[in-house]
């Protein structure tokens, strides 16, 4: 494995190492670091991230997805692919009542929502 750097070494490609020099950056797992980036991932887009905290604020009885596009702004079928990214993410559980599906935030999703309300609280001090 090679790794870029900005330093010129003594190998013939200037700007490469071996890692083999390098010490771990980390103690994850190769498992935690996919789930980790999963899991951010289906953050990463102002509609799903809009979604997940509409879905967490709607308590324990959970969101309908037909709840959801008018408050978002989008098409129901985006709300719907959205809350099935959250899903595989293990952001959002989910059940289905006759033929309406309900989203509930997991632990993990409020955790992770909590701790982002504490950094934005603590970088407006």
């Amino acid at each position: 494995m090679r790794l870029n750097t900005t330093e010129s070494t003594d190998s013939s490609e200037e700007g490469v190492v071996d890692a083999a020099c390098c010490t771990a950056c980390h103690d994850l797992t190769n498992t935690a670091l996919v789930d980790d980036v999963t899991m951010l991932s289906a953050l990463g887009n102002e509609t799903r991230y809009e979604t997940l905290r509409c879905v967490a604020n709607s308590g324990q009885e959970g969101a309908c997805v037909c709840e959801l596009p008018p408050v978002v702004g989008v098409t129901q079928g985006t709300i719907s692919n959205a809350l099935s990214r959250l899903h595989r993410a293990g952001l959002v559980d989910r059940r289905k009542e006759g033929r309406w599906r309900y989203y509930t935030a997991t632990t993990e999703a409020m955790r992770l929502l909590s701790t982002l309300d504490d950094l934005r609280d603590e970088s407006d001090e």
